[in-house]
């Protein structure tokens, strides 16, 4: 008889020590049934994700056999031409029956097919398809002309789109085939026009919805044809673009991501190995998720109306983790800036140069370094004092940044008075004209030094870049720069010194 009464006092007791045990437990309970929304929604949105995902992939698989096998009964046509071309006696042939053996009927009546030609080691056409007597064009600086002379093992190359020579306002991509004599050595080459009609029907006949984009592009990022075309040029390099770059870096073929025109989009990335080709299928995420849209309004407004008393605190928690990660964010930049200068510290510098360097490689492009280093400057902090020493190097700093301002320089203290500048995209030349302004820069500071030969505050640079042979590595590229400079120290200070092929250069600023 006294255990109810026991229990209820018990409880009321408890709610008096604990107010807002109520509003806890309604704002737990309402969190279990947020939660379960929330993972139910986030199921169907993978779910989506994972159909548009495999849609695409099956696109791209149709799209790949669809080019692959006729990529194949081309080159089977053109190695067939090669193996006629290097037989002496089809080439002796009458005119008209050496045509008729060395180019197949079928693959020459195709429509995405202009002209088969057989050139000569000097690039003249000497056989061609479409006419008994050759056209006397000489295509001997053509891309796919100058690869087979120079490299005997490349087989089967596809180039970038081309305007064609032959047919004025005609673009193609070429396939080719190097010829060789019974010694092995270059005899010339066949190739054969490939239409880009071709992929503009294929690709036309492939649906991604509304404003979704398919683009076939070279294994390098050069576009072969984006459609429906959003004003991309055919030939259009994505290299360096965020999305291409993600792909090609990280080997993650399926992500989200913002196109040029602020579209949100699944980028599906599938790579043709047999033809060094990569088609991009990019439905908008809009279309993507139009089914999950709706049901979500729908789950969303219910669960709103049950959790309508935790939206308040929600938002509060949600403003201080916003504050918390800008304050992680803003922690982070302090790490990867130099306190004194306001430039790249160490850190930051290996981080992007090592991103640069495989960058180099991979493009081919080339990567030039310089190291600057500002003259006696111990001297100069003994005479005036390490306050004025630091004013004066943040001074050089701030001469050397305003000098390397292109998107992907990277000025960075190095050490000391030691500050390095990354040029990508910049050979040798290109760099000692930017070392060249940045010794103007400096004199014009026209900060005293009477420690110095030359009255004032200035530097010495070393230069470098991937040009050299000996250059292995990032590391190898600051230590090549570094020697330099200590050979423009040694020549008299104030100087800019060339590592590499051009060791021997000391250019005077």
């Amino acid at each position: 008889m006294l255990k109810k009464p026991t229990i209820f006092f018990r409880l009321r007791a408890a709610l008096a020590r604990h107010p807002n045990a109520i509003s806890l437990g309604s704002i737990a309970f309402s969190i279990i049934v947020l939660v379960s929304a929330m993972a139910i929604l986030l199921q169907a949105r993978n779910d989506a994700t994972l159909r548009a995902t495999e849609n695409a992939d099956n696109l791209a698989r149709v799209l790949e056999h669809d080019i692959t096998h006729t990529t194949e009964l081309t080159d089977l046509s053109i190695q067939a031409a090669v193996d006629g071309a290097e037989d002496a006696d089809v080439m002796q042939l009458p005119p008209r029956l050496r045509n008729e053996l060395l180019f197949d009927r079928s693959a020459s009546a195709s429509r995405y097919i202009g002209s088969f030609l057989c050139l000569d080691a000097h690039g003249k056409i000497i056989v061609d398809s479409s006419s008994i007597v050759p056209r006397g064009n000489n295509l001997a600086d053509r891309v796919w002309f100058t690869i087979h002379r120079d490299n005997p093992g490349i087989g089967l190359y596809v180039s970038r789109p081309l305007q064609s020579r032959l047919i004025p306002g005609e673009v193609d991509l070429m396939f080719s085939r190097r010829v060789n004599r019974p010694d092995g050595s270059f005899a010339g080459v066949v190739v054969a026009a490939f239409r880009l009609d071709y992929f503009k029907n294929l690709l036309s006949g492939v649906s991604v919805g509304p404003g979704g984009i398919i683009t076939l592009l070279q294994d390098d990022g050069h576009v072969i044809l984006r459609y429906p075309n959003d004003g991309t040029r055919v030939d259009e390099n994505f290299a360096g673009r965020k999305n291409f770059e993600r792909f090609k870096s990280t080997g993650v073929s399926s992500f989200f991501g913002v196109s040029k025109d602020g579209t949100e989009r699944l980028y599906n990335f599938r790579r043709f190995e047999k033809l060094k080709m990569i088609v991009i299928i990019a439905p908008t995420s809009h279309y993507v998720f139009a089914d999950w849209n709706s049901r979500a309004w729908y789950i969303g407004v219910v669960t709103l109306l049950l959790v309508f008393g935790l939206v308040s605190a929600a938002r509060l928690l949600s403003v201080e983790f916003q504050h918390r990660l800008e304050v992680e964010a803003r922690l982070r930049n302090m790490t990867r800036v130099d306190g004194l200068t306001g430039l790249s510290n160490r850190r930051n510098l290996d981080e992007r140069l090592l991103f640069e360097w495989h960058r180099s490689k991979r493009s081919g492009e080339p990567l030039a370094i310089l190291f600057v280093d500002i003259d006696r400057f111990k001297s100069y902090n003994d005479t005036y004092g390490h306050q004025s020493g630091d004013d004066a190097l943040t001074a050089v700093a701030q001469a050397i940044a305003k000098i390397s301002q292109r998107p992907g320089d990277i000025t960075a203290r190095f050490g000391g008075e030691e500050f390095v500048v990354v040029l990508p995209g910049t050979n040798s030349k290109g760099a000692t004209l930017v070392a060249s302004a940045i010794h103007c820069a400096v004199h014009a500071l026209s900060i005293e030094h009477t420690g110095s030969e030359h009255g004032m505050i200035t530097v010495s640079i070393g230069v470098a870049s991937t040009q050299a042979d000996d250059i292995a590595d990032a590391l190898a590229l600051i230590r090549a720069a570094d020697r330099a400079a200590y050979r423009a120290k040694a020549s008299g200070r104030n100087q800019t010194s060339v590592a590499g092929p051009y060791s021997d250069e000391v250019l005077i600023s």
